[in-house]
């Protein structure tokens, strides 16, 4: 019950129903808030308890300074939690682990239960091992089910041990085009109270809901099992980022073209922990779908959310997508009573503002390896001879176990070849040019390939050997999808089909997507092209495309070709998609098709022909692209809300594979001590019901020196297990077949895996290990400190002892929500990180973990600071931490005499709170005992 220190308690009648609301009005202020802080606001006043979340803070928040720096904390309590299973099994993990710790504390096990909606939707997991057959998707989804039987099992236990915990299976769409079509409530019910929906998701892309109105953003696995149990996100007031819309797109432009515009201005203003607010007349020329594409790419820009207020748009795709009339008329009522409906012509109080004319946006794609990094279409060959400059330089020196490599002195990266199965996963770029600088011709070195047919062709630099429409942040869109199954259409109507060099593939994030093309008649003209549906899940955009072709492999890693990729998802970092191709590049999926038909990233598509029709004549991209008409008649023809109704009428339910899995029973889990998939992790072991005082840190070692742009997929891999390294090795050991290894994702449940895992990306540079590249480091516990593996040497590290530190540059730890990053930092030993500065989910997750994130001062970096990772380090000023209070700063000094004051990033008391309990988790659990 609500303190309702403001009297804002109301009743709000819509139809026959009644709710209880709190209303906005009540707090001086509040009508000039953006929208997005008027969501926040609510949340306060109906958890307002008057002890975490007192008036002082709700009055705090209507008196939102738009210009002041955040300063002011509050406690965000999140309507539901949203999960995918790679990070939702090892969740689960956790809280089957939480309740055999509160077991042997003397406490309730039952405690550990989701207090409010938490919905896990099984995407991340089909490969696309088969493609370009009419039978791909049911071949890979049993491959799906032979592999993660025993992670499907287990999450099946957890549907039925804990409440309030929904499990959607496999088969059925992406968690975030799930969300918006169907989870998302927009106006939550619950208790009799109608108030916002609000989430938080384990995955950085759960921002695709506020295209919807819907506040949600990503957090770490371990910040979204905090919040299933009751506990609020901790967080500062926000500066909230005006983004103001004005005009309409023009016809030929795409909302994949508006995002990747968008990306590059808000990447460039800088608006990392901040919100983004869409407003102004342009708005309401952007459809729902465009708004939840932009949505879904708040993390590529780095903003915590990037949200559009209610209007009729909303209501529509509400209709479209089969909620109820009732909800409907519940989410217009309620906004519009709470000044959350959209005024196009409103100039709400921003912290800074941006203008884009949508007028002006102009076909682009983004590559080759950061989503930021926007190429004009019409420029995107020329762009492509100067980047692959980068990528085909002589070889370096072979390190231990070391796959063969090749580097480019100018920027010092190098990018070796893979002999693993390229079942790769996200992101990556650590330090070097995002696009190169040379000028001259395109480097060819052409090699003649045999298909297993027995026809040749000639494969070189910037062959397109990946194309897939994929990720919701596309498949989501109707109007991108008809384009791309009407460019298909228009092509095999000329006689083209794609090159014989490119996996080609599918992957909707729903049934709806291939219902709509199967009654617009579209689905053959796909197939002929070879872009057959190879599963409902994120495949490429996460990794999972699957090997190539054997005969392509083999070529490209022969002959050390740069190839590329192009796919319809929101990250292309190197090492994601796979790991034969080292360039990757964001398009609208009618664009993966005309590339697919092109081959070549050298190719010019705006000038060049992308083929000859049947009679000899050139085809040109405009010969086969639909005009706006086109789209907009089959969309309006195709898609009604039948199919919506249809699809998820009871999508919990699952396929007789998915009711056939054997069930375990009991409020805990019977560990399997031969499982490799899921084991009990360690973090509680030992915990007692008192903290450990927090301890300064003295004679620590540097695990790893890294540059720039390190994601959280250089720090956690979610793709290919390589035999010869520890994962690999452990793996073997444990009688697990090279075949059977699956991925580095689907193994989350098991931290003897990840643990290995961490800092093993097959593109990671450790700079205090020069000339490596993958997981390498010295280990300075040995006589002149040799090249290890960096589990063994934080193995070493740890039996004597010997804390352990990393040194990184600026945005450490971009990408995903990937709380397996600083859970397998903490569990090597790493004590603090030092960056020039960080992406904010991770921050937070290091904190949870118990890892102390540090920041070089102002203007300052390890290079400025002359620090090379050979140093013996220490830090003082820590145990201030133990009166209560959070040290601004701490001393760190080195036995080579450098010195200076760290910034700590400890940037709330709720977060300080759990740095001094060893980690969020042991924090959550002590609370709940003590209850």
């Amino acid at each position: 019950m609500s303190a309702n220190s403001f009297d804002a308690r109301s009743t709000l009648q819509v139809g026959d129903e009644s709710y209880e609301i709190f209303r906005l009005d009540k707090v001086e202020g509040s009508a000039r808030l953006p929208y997005s802080l008027k969501v926040l606001l609510e949340n306060l006043l109906r958890t307002e308890d008057g002890a975490n979340i007192t008036a002082d803070h709700i009055r705090a928040l209507g008196g939102w300074d738009s210009q002041a720096q955040p300063s002011q904390e509050i406690q965000f309590t999140p309507a539901r939690v949203i999960m995918q299973d790679f990070t939702g099994v090892p969740c689960v993990v956790d809280l089957a682990t939480m309740r055999e710790a509160v077991k042997e504390l003397g406490g309730d096990p039952a405690k550990i239960n989701p207090l409010a909606p938490a919905e896990l939707v099984i995407d991340h997991s089909v490969i696309a091992d088969k493609f370009g057959t009419n039978d791909a998707f049911k071949q890979n989804v049993e491959l799906e089910y032979g592999r993660n039987k025993e992670r499907y099992q287990f999450l099946r236990w957890g549907q039925t041990a804990f409440d309030e915990f929904k499990v959607v299976p496999p088969g059925t769409g992406i968690v975030h085009q799930v969300n918006i079509e169907h989870l998302a409530r927009t106006v939550m019910v619950r208790g009799g109270q109608a108030y916002p929906d609000t989430l938080v998701g384990t995955d950085s892309h759960t921002t695709m809901v506020n295209g919807l109105g819907v506040l949600g953003w990503g957090v770490g696995g371990i910040e979204a099992e905090a919040a299933m149990l009751g506990q609020p996100v901790s967080m500062l007031i926000p500066r909230v980022v005006g983004f103001k819309l004005t005009g309409e797109l023009k016809p030929g432009t795409t909302a994949t073209d508006l995002v990747l515009t968008i990306t590059e201005m808000l990447r460039k203003h800088g608006v990392v922990g901040k919100f983004v607010e869409f407003y102004g007349e342009g708005v309401s020329a952007t459809s729902l779908a465009n708004r939840a594409t932009i949505g879904n790419m708040s993390p590529e820009f780095g903003s915590t959310a990037a949200i559009f207020p209610i209007d009729d748009e909303t209501l529509n795709y509400l209709r479209l997508t089969g909620r109820s009339v009732q909800q409907v008329a519940l989410v217009e009522a309620y906004a519009k009573e709470q000044g959350l409906w959209l005024d196009p012509k409103a100039e709400p109080d921003f912290s800074e503002k941006l203008e884009l004319d949508l007028s002006t946006v102009v076909p682009s794609i983004a590559g080759p390896k950061r989503p930021q990094d926007r190429i004009v279409l019409a420029e995107a060959a020329q762009q492509f001879a100067k980047d692959v400059l980068n990528y085909v330089e002589a070889p370096v020196a072979q390190t231990p176990a070391a796959a063969a490599s090749v580097v480019d002195e100018a920027s010092a990266e190098s990018f070796p070849a893979s002999d693993a199965p390229a079942y790769g996963h996200e992101e990556n770029g650590a330090g070097a040019p995002q696009h190169g600088q040379g000028t001259g011709s395109v480097p060819s070195n052409p090699v003649q390939v045999t298909a297993p047919d027995g026809t040749t062709y000639e494969l070189d630099h910037g062959a397109v050997t990946v194309a897939a429409i994929t990720s919701c942040t596309n498949t989501s869109n109707p109007y991108v999808m008809v384009a791309a199954a009407l460019v298909a259409k228009k092509a095999v109507e000329k006689g083209l089909t794609r090159k014989p060099w490119v996996k080609t593939t599918l992957a909707p994030g729903s049934k709806v997507v291939t219902d709509y093309f199967e009654k617009a008649g579209l689905t053959p003209y796909l197939d002929k092209v070879g872009f057959n549906l190879v599963g409902y899940g994120c495949t490429t955009c996460i990794g999972n495309s699957g090997p190539l072709p054997e005969e392509v492999s083999k070529a490209v890693n022969d002959h050390d070709l740069a190839v590329t990729s192009v796919l319809s998802g929101n990250r292309n970092f190197e090492g994601r998609i796979n790991p034969d191709v080292k360039m990757n590049y964001l398009a609208s999926p009618p664009l993966v098709v005309a590339y697919a038909l092109a081959g070549s990233m050298k190719v010019d598509i705006t000038r060049e022909a992308l083929g000859t029709d049947t009679d000899g004549n050139p085809v040109f991209l405009k010969d086969i692209w639909p005009s706006e008409a086109e789209v907009n008649d089959v969309v309006a023809n195709a898609i009604g809300e039948d199919m919506f109704s249809k699809s998820y009428s009871d999508v919990f339910a699952g396929d007789a594979q998915w009711q056939s899995l054997p069930v375990p029973t009991g409020n805990t889990f019977e560990w399997d001590a031969e499982s490799t998939y899921v084991r009990k992790p360690p973090y509680f072991d030992g915990m007692g019901m008192e903290p450990a005082p927090v301890e300064d840190i003295a004679g620590a070692r540097v695990l790893a020196k890294l540059g720039d742009s390190v994601t959280t997929d250089h720090i956690s891999p979610a793709g290919a297990i390589k035999a010869d390294t520890p994962a690999g090795q452990y793996l073997t050991e444990h009688g697990v077949e090279r075949r059977d290894f699956n991925s580095y994702g689907s193994r989350r449940g098991n931290h003897e895996v990840m643990i290995r895992g961490t800092f093993a990306n097959i593109r990671l540079r450790n700079q205090i290990a020069p000339g490596t590249e993958g997981g390498y480091t010295r280990d300075f516990t040995q006589a002149d400190a040799p090249v290890a593996f960096i589990y063994d040497a934080s193995s070493n590290y740890i039996e004597q002892g010997i804390p352990l530190v990393v040194l990184a540059g600026k945005e450490y730890g971009s990408g995903s929500s990937r709380d397996w990053a600083a859970k397998g930092t903490a569990l090597l030993g790493v004590k603090a990180v030092i960056a020039e500065s960080y992406e904010r989910i991770h921050r937070s997750n290091l904190i949870g973990m118990g890892v102390l994130p540090l920041q070089f001062p102002e203007g300052q970096s390890a290079e400025s600071l002359g620090l090379t990772g050979e140093e013996t380090f220490s830090f003082t000023g820590v145990t201030e931490l133990n009166n209560g209070t959070t040290p601004r700063t701490v001393k760190v000094t080195t036995d080579t005499g450098v010195e200076f004051d760290a910034v700590v990033r400890i940037d709330t008391p709720g977060e300080a709170d759990y740095y001094r309990n060893g980690g969020i988790m042991q924090y959550v659990l002590r609370s709940l005992i003590r209850k």
